[in-house]
């Protein structure tokens, strides 16, 4: 089985207008409502693509009850959410115009009950099965809880994808994951450096795996991505042609797309080349990739 998390899910109201006038009351021409969250990206691609998985993590309130029923009703995905007693999940407002603006809600607060309720789920978690650690943490967790989930898990052949960045991506490094996708500007704060060439992108790339990571995957935007393999291949690979519409969600799709790609006994240099493929699938469309949009691109890389 597939397990994404979302520590920090979102009900994303997307609005759509020619042009924001500050100060001014300003008329939408669309406007849409779906569940967001990193993870929730990742199961929205896997089930692009065919694959099934459970979405796990918090969500409170009205705004918590209208991401399960999105999810079940229109994404059909499945979901194993705890529901916190307190609050209600945030609304991420994102402003599609001349400029793009989004104005995104504070997390939620978890109690100890709350925390011990997900770790009792993630020890369900079996030999064979993948998880996405994904995004960032509430604050009441603290940057250690993604370690804490791979230390639980240590022991058992489970295959981790975390994307997630600073110390919290620090501190699961020394437990192997199997993938982690920093951005460009990540890696330069991670190591507290500005790189302006390709050989650092290498240099800093071993230095990750170096501290325990098995596949990095450095996405730089229209510039493509570079990829380093567990058994210590590189390639960089330019970014596919094509219109960006929205680049929202291709960060997830790309390692969604690469895990599923090791799932599936593809090559490690053949997982990346599928996750650039939904990565860029999703930039080229409005919404995340559809499985045809991402085996157009993939065909011709």
């Amino acid at each position: 089985m597939i397990y994404t998390l979302t520590l920090n899910p979102a009900l994303d109201h997307i609005v759509r207008l020619e042009k924001v006038e500050a100060g001014e009351t300003n008329r939408m021409d669309a406007e849409s409502v779906s569940a967001g969250g990193k993870g929730i990206n990742v199961s929205k691609i896997l089930k692009n693509l065919g694959e099934r998985s459970i979405a796990l993590g918090y969500i409170a309130g009205f705004t918590g009850k209208e991401i399960e029923r999105v999810l079940r009703d229109e994404d059909k995905i499945l979901s194993d959410f705890i529901l916190v007693k307190e609050g209600f999940t945030r609304i991420n407002t994102k402003i599609k115009a001349d400029v793009e603006t989004e104005i995104n809600g504070p997390g939620l607060t978890i109690n100890e009950a709350d925390r011990q309720e997900l770790i009792n789920k993630i020890e369900d978690v079996k030999n064979g099965d993948y998880l996405f650690l994904s995004g960032s943490i509430p604050d009441s967790l603290g940057n250690g809880f993604y370690a804490e989930i791979m230390e639980l898990l240590k022991d058992k052949e489970v295959a981790i994808a975390v994307d997630t960045t600073g110390e919290a991506l620090k501190l699961s490094l020394p437990y192997g994951p199997t993938l982690v996708k920093p951005n460009l500007r990540e890696l330069e704060d991670f190591f507290g450096v500005t790189i302006e060439d390709p050989q650092q992108i290498e240099h800093y790339s071993k230095e990750l795996q170096k501290m325990g990571a098995k596949n990095i995957i450095i996405s730089m935007g229209g510039d493509g991505a570079y990829f380093l393999s567990s058994q210590g291949e590189g390639l960089f690979l330019a970014a596919p042609k094509g219109e960006v519409i929205d680049t929202v969600g291709s960060g997830d799709s790309m390692v969604a797309g690469f895990m599923y790609g090791l799932k599936n006994q593809y090559s490690p240099i053949e997982a990346f080349k599928l996750g650039v493929s939904c990565g860029s699938a999703t930039a080229f469309s409005e919404n995340l990739g559809t499985k045809d949009e991402i085996m157009a691109i993939y065909n011709k890389l």
